[in-house]
């Protein structure tokens, strides 16, 4: 290959390397790669003009290697003068100098930490726990559940829908029907999950809530195995003996249908801030799946018959742990956190 060729390709070369931006390590790699390369050039040109060419390339190799340094100690000294506002402190302090953080380690959120309580207790009592789904349809949400055409529950008032017609979910129901039809009874399973509702918030009503469904199906399943069920779960929660007890309330997808209420576990009933001086505190809906869910999910109510209840997780916690502002759950402050 004639000399004044390669020459000239390392002139364009070096031109390339002046104008580059070497901050950039794939550009650099290329450099280095096409560097190489013309250094297996020097076999292909006379003997005599092989000194000539290896003085051009060294030439070239020291200088690309100059510029890369250069580059590098420009974005050292702007690493040097920027700070990371995202951190605590400049990233370029020394170690030592460093000021100590409000904690050397995260804690699990007490929504979770309570939840994972909550499934043990239902786990030891023969239930398992699925996944919830984020997004629902009309079907699942209202419809497999009894709900009649114009309940105020399907109104976009009250429940958060999607352009394209999908739901939010507004309650852990939502579960029943797909559970009922994919197994054959006995039937146990809790479902956590998520859910919202287009409301006002304030310290007891929050629009994003965690709740517990919970349902059991079976031959001979009565009134008193749902009670003694709940019970059970509501003194393992609280770890002490409570009195219970039952309202009768309307909910489309169970009949009879009933308010579960318990005594106060911090003041047995002589009233407190906890229970707002009633000594009682109502804490979930529960009752006798509806026949016509049973018999939506393909399941022969003549035969069959069983219990679901429903509660909200932030609500036991708040319970549990003397909570008075709900919103605090969903916050992020440190202050509240670092409690648990």
């Amino acid at each position: 290959m004639d000399l004044s060729q390669i020459l000239a390709q390392i002139e364009i070369l070096r031109n390339q390397i002046e104008e580059a931006d070497l901050s950039d390590p794939f550009l650099v790699k290329n450099f280095e790669k096409e560097i190489n390369q013309k250094f297996k050039l020097i076999s292909q040109v006379e003997v005599s003009k092989r000194g000539e060419l290896g003085e051009a390339l060294n030439k070239l190799k020291q200088y690309f290697t100059q510029q890369v340094s250069e580059r590098v100690k420009k974005s050292d000294s702007k690493l040097n003068i920027e700070i990371d506002i995202t951190a605590p402190f400049d990233i370029n302090t020394p170690v030592e100098k460093r000021p100590s953080l409000t904690s050397n380690r995260g804690t699990i959120h007490p929504l979770n930490a309570e939840l994972d309580y909550v499934l043990g207790i239902f786990r030891s009592m023969g239930f398992q726990a699925v996944d919830f789904r984020q997004l629902d349809d009309d079907y699942h949400m209202f419809e497999s559940l009894n709900f009649p055409k114009g309940h105020p529950a399907r109104d976009m008032w009250d429940t958060f829908w999607t352009d394209d017609g999908f739901i939010p979910p507004a309650h852990t129901s939502s579960m029943q029907n797909r559970l009922l039809r994919s197994h054959t009874p006995p039937i146990r399973y809790v479902v956590p999950g998520r859910c919202f509702r287009n409301e006002a918030t304030d310290p007891s009503h929050e629009h994003t809530l965690h709740q517990v469904e919970g349902i059991y199906v079976d031959k001979g399943v009565s009134m008193g195995d749902m009670l003694g069920t709940i019970k059970a779960y509501i003194e393992a929660f609280f770890q002490t003996e409570l009195d219970i007890k039952v309202q009768t309330a309307f909910f489309p997808f169970t009949e009879p249908s009933a308010e579960f209420t318990i005594s106060c576990p911090f003041c047995k009933q002589a009233g407190c801030g906890v229970c707002g001086n009633k000594g009682w505190i109502e804490l979930m809906g529960c009752g006798m799946i509806h026949p016509n869910v049973l018999k939506e999910a393909g399941i022969d109510s003549e035969i069959y018959s069983g219990f679901a209840w429903g509660f909200g997780l932030d609500r036991m916690v708040m319970i549990k742990n003397g909570i008075k502002e709900v919103r605090l759950m969903h916050s992020g402050d440190l202050n509240f956190l670092n409690q648990f």
